[in-house]
């Protein structure tokens, strides 16, 4: 079984309303959160990337926010730290395919397959989520749909969970979208499973949970399609994992449903103390 080692690509910062990130926590007080693009390294296939941010930071108007992104963001030059280059990516996987996470695929050839939950693709043109699927991703993936080898359709829902490479297993996450799926990435440490948006801050929906009361019952986002007990479910699937990666903030490592340390920029990689974390980073964001 091959074993992986994880890295976090800074794409693209994004201003959001703090309770978008955690329902009806610190409503009306905007905040700087981070988006990941995702590096698995030591596959046989090749480096595989999940995500790719958003295709520039003016996008981001259309929902009424914004974007940053300096020049170590650039997605060449957050590959290039890590000795890969874009040609050089054996296959882009979604956790889904929203605004600030499919931006850049076009920027792949034709011949880089791009993976995702088939159930996504149909989400992203359904309407039920109208600008967070922007047409010019949607019309790509239209163009990869009907070009040999391009793209890749899982059934999710239906399979179970399919181990697309070597020791990467992708499964329905249940929760955000409704194609939204998680990524499971064997280490050397254990598994880690990239969870897309179902989690945006871990401190404030897991650790701290906001205004719950019940034993190991997480917060949901303020940013869903589906219902309150399938977003809760969807948290408590990914956490049934050794790692657990969201798209916006830092890595966690868990035991038994419990956030028990903290990571920055790689998995396996340094740990710190869940309190200590929280204390410095608790929100997954810059100051304004």
């Amino acid at each position: 079984m091959a074993t992986h080692e994880i890295r976090l690509l800074s794409l693209i910062d994004v201003l959001v309303e703090s309770s978008f990130l955690v329902l009806a926590r610190n409503m009306g007080t905007p905040v700087w959160v981070h988006t990941w693009g995702i590096l698995i390294l030591g596959n046989p296939a090749g480096p595989i990337l999940v995500d790719t941010g958003a295709s520039d930071p003016a996008i981001m108007e259309r929902l009424g926010m914004k974007g940053r992104v300096d020049e170590d963001m650039q997605l060449e030059n957050a590959l290039a730290a890590h000795g890969v280059a874009i040609e050089e990516v054996a296959a882009v996987l979604h956790t889904h395919c929203h605004i600030d996470h499919a931006g850049q695929d076009d920027r792949f050839p034709m011949t880089t397959p791009v993976v995702m939950n088939r159930r996504e693709l149909e989400h992203s043109v359904s309407g039920l989520m109208g600008g967070q699927y922007p047409p010019e991703y949607v019309k790509h993936h239209v163009d990869r749909l009907h070009t040999p080898g391009a793209l890749r359709l899982l059934d999710l829902e239906l399979s179970g969970p399919d181990e697309i490479y070597e020791g990467i297993v992708c499964e329905a996450a249940g929760g955000h979208t409704e194609g939204s799926m998680n990524i499971v990435v064997q280490t050397e440490e254990g598994t880690a499973c990239i969870c897309g948006d179902v989690i945006y801050d871990i401190q404030n929906q897991v650790v701290e949970p906001w205004h719950q009361a019940l034993a190991f019952e997480p917060q949901t986002t303020g940013n869903h399609s589906l219902t309150k007990r399938g977003e809760k479910a969807a948290i408590k699937r990914a956490l049934n994992h050794d790692f657990v990666l969201p798209m916006h903030d830092f890595p966690a490592r868990v035991e038994g449903g419990r956030v028990v340390a903290r990571l920055k920029h790689e998995v396996p990689g340094p740990e710190w103390p869940v309190e200590e974390f929280a204390a410095e980073f608790a929100q997954p964001v810059a100051a304004l």
